[in-house]
């Protein structure tokens, strides 16, 4: 079981039977800890890299409105050229969108729920996100799990590109199996760009379970049929994870020496910005008004009875 007793300014805490969520407002809109019967299910990881963590550990937190990298923080959208500040140390890519750097407010709370909100309105020549958008993020706990909803309304004055996703760290101490339908793999250059499109064959098939931590995996998965499932050997707990259609890509981490597996439900896949060429990249064009909405499961159990 992970010490989750760190002090973080405005936390809230979410408990229904044996579950309990801390849920970190000021820090993105993050989890810090979901835990089951006192086990963890999503595992606080601190990664000083991502500066507007501030060092405290996460077990999860929302990508809007883009997930994973954009490469070199450039982009052209509608004629136009864009140019966004690295956010992570060490990478020259923008990465995660600017949800997880901002303070959310919180619009709802019951004793088993939440409801934050982000408004972000640019300044001139913004380097987090040039365009104006409302992000409602959601935290249920539910009788089998945690229910997570993402909404994201363009606020601009023009067209818009939105991407969104969750980013978990799923418990996985130990011996684990990691088990997800996906069509195909995204191949990567050393600097975690799409290279070239691959099928889901041989070591890149995960319809049955496979050894979670026999390799070291950064990709993301085109074709997401929209579950995965983890198995815990240490805890014995599984977590099934269930997303909504509009998630059409999945990216997956995890390596040898690694405590978590991420499975992260998203809806673009990585870069997809400066690949207008994809025709399935996943990348939502909202005009002004417009929103995109979507919603995942997360539902824990225990394997040894």
């Amino acid at each position: 079981m992970t010490d989750v007793s760190h002090d973080v300014s405005g936390s809230i805490t979410l408990v229904a039977g044996e579950q309990r969520v801390v849920v970190l407002p000021k820090i993105g809109g993050a989890l810090g800890s979901w835990q089951y019967r006192g086990q963890d299910v999503f595992l606080p990881v601190a990664n000083p890299a991502l500066m507007a963590q501030h060092g405290v550990a996460v077990a999860a937190y929302p990508l809007v409105p883009y997930s994973n990298r954009i490469a070199q923080g450039r982009f052209v959208f509608e004629g136009r050229e864009y140019r966004l500040a690295s956010n992570m140390a060490g990478e020259s890519s923008a990465i995660h969108g600017n949800g997880w750097e901002r303070e959310w407010t919180v619009a709802h709370r019951t004793d088993s729920d939440v409801v934050l909100v982000l408004d972000h309105g640019p300044q001139a020549d913004d380097v987090q996100w040039p365009f104006a958008y409302r992000a409602e993020l959601s935290y249920g706990l539910r009788a089998d799990g945690l229910e997570v909803r993402l909404v994201v309304e363009n606020r601009d004055a023009g067209r818009q590109p939105i991407g969104l996703g969750f980013h978990p760290f799923l418990a996985a101490q130990g011996a684990a199996t990691l088990a997800f339908d996906a069509r195909d793999v995204w191949l990567t250059t050393p600097d975690s760009l799409p290279l070239r499109r691959v099928p889901c064959e041989g070591e890149w098939a995960f319809g049955r379970p496979v050894d979670a931590h026999a390799r070291a995996i950064d990709n993301c998965f085109s074709g997401f049929g929209g579950r995965a499932v983890l198995v815990n050997g240490e805890t014995g707990l599984s977590v099934t994870v269930e997303a909504d259609r509009l998630f059409g890509h999945v990216v997956v981490f995890t390596a040898p020496d690694s405590p978590f597996v991420a499975v992260e439900p998203v809806t673009n896949m990585t870069d997809a910005i400066n690949h207008p060429e994809i025709a399935d990249r996943g990348l939502h064009v909202l005009e002004p008004g417009a929103r995109v909405e979507g919603s995942m499961m997360f539902r824990v159990g225990k394997t040894d009875g």
